[in-house]
């Protein structure tokens, strides 16, 4: 008897539910899937607290990107309440210099009304560059950073910015985890990745050939495979 898990997935940074398109439609025969709004807060405590809020008492995460800096805050405020945890494209480490920097442009950019204009320079570090003329990937990376808009988009980059260096805790995690990367991962590289799952016990790690950051879109069939042997072990 399939026994299905309460399975939270946690966006990315301008990104919603149709960042787990593939992986919602695959895995709802098993797992009972909520996508957690992470537009609301600007900072990854509260972003934790509040996905906890509302969350079942014993849940499964996975949080790509900004969404698995999210995840380990939840396993710092709660760690009792998860079974398991993914880790996707994302790191344990705070912010080089040269990444808030970055940010801080962007957050410029936003803030002149040039909102619209973030995305298109932000897409050859999300996506392989051989994925940049998919014009359905593309359109729907566009579009998803236009529904969660400059004021959160905002909010999300000062959360990120503010978030600690993880490290030190990664020994603390005692679930079973999933550390899944792109090989061609421009903004979280595979030795970050390398680096999470040396550090957590019985980690498991996953690289994706022929893939960036967005690794749930660009190659969604290797994921939610991952991701369905992740929520059910041999």
């Amino acid at each position: 008897m399939i026994t299905r898990q309460k399975l939270i997935l946690l966006p990315g940074l301008l990104c919603d539910e149709r960042l787990w398109h593939h992986q919602i439609a695959a895995l709802g025969e098993i797992a009972d899937i909520v996508v957690a709004d992470l537009t609301r807060q600007e900072s990854m405590t509260a972003l934790a607290r509040e996905v906890l809020a509302t969350a079942p008492d014993r849940i499964a995460l996975a949080g790509l990107s900004m969404g698995g800096y999210v995840a380990q805050e939840i396993m710092r405020q709660a760690p009792e309440r998860v079974t398991r945890l993914a880790l996707l494209d994302t790191s344990a480490r705070s912010d080089s210099a040269e990444q808030t920097e970055r940010r801080r442009g962007l957050i410029q950019l936003a803030e002149t009304g040039r909102f619209r204009g973030v995305t298109p320079r932000l897409l050859p570090l999300l996506i392989h560059r051989d994925r940049l003329s998919d014009k359905a990937l593309t359109e729907t990376v566009m579009a998803m950073a236009e529904s969660v808009g400059q004021a959160a988009f905002l909010r999300q980059q000062r959360a990120i910015m503010g978030r600690p260096d993880g490290r030190p805790d990664l020994l603390k995690i005692r679930v079973p985890t999933l550390v899944l990367c792109g090989r061609e991962d421009a903004l979280t590289p595979p030795e970050l990745h390398t680096e999470l799952a040396a550090s957590i016990p019985n980690a498991r790690l996953v690289v994706i050939d022929h893939c960036g950051h967005l690794a749930t879109m660009e190659e969604p069939e290797q994921v939610t495979a991952a991701m369905r042997r992740w929520l059910q072990p041999d």
